[in-house]
């Protein structure tokens, strides 16, 4: 489960750890938190999928997100980088989160986990 944010953090104040030093956020509990980010349309979350292309921290405690979709003209275009962003969020440690939209390369069933393509029935 991920940690949601702390007083300290929705006060605007620097998350410490027991020590009073910074405590970086962590890869892992950022793609854990977008483990819970699903495509209304697909049973399979956006990280299973391989619509997250990159994923930076600052020391700050700031995010930048790379993803795509699964199609330029996918319905949920206008309101998954929200999604996404709301989620990671949510993190303890978490400064401000940008999500950028690409679209290359482009997205393909190649990029899926070995998870998602079982999910959808996709193996050759």
């Amino acid at each position: 489960m991920f940690r949601l944010a702390s007083l300290a953090r929705r006060t605007g104040a620097p998350p410490q750890t027991r020590e009073g030093s910074l405590e970086p956020i962590r890869e892992e509990d950022i793609v854990e938190v977008l483990r819970t980010v699903y495509d209304p349309e697909i049973p399979v979350n956006i990280y299973d999928l391989g619509l997250i292309y990159g994923i930076d921290r600052g020391e700050s405690g700031d995010v930048h997100i790379r993803m795509t979709l699964t199609a330029p003209a996918c319905p949920v275009a206008g309101t998954m980088p929200g999604m996404v962003e709301d989620a990671v969020r949510q993190l303890e440690g978490v400064g401000d989160v940008a999500v950028e939209l690409v679209w290359d390369p482009p997205w393909s069933v190649e990029r899926m986990s070995d998870e998602a393509r079982l999910a959808l029935n996709m193996y050759d």
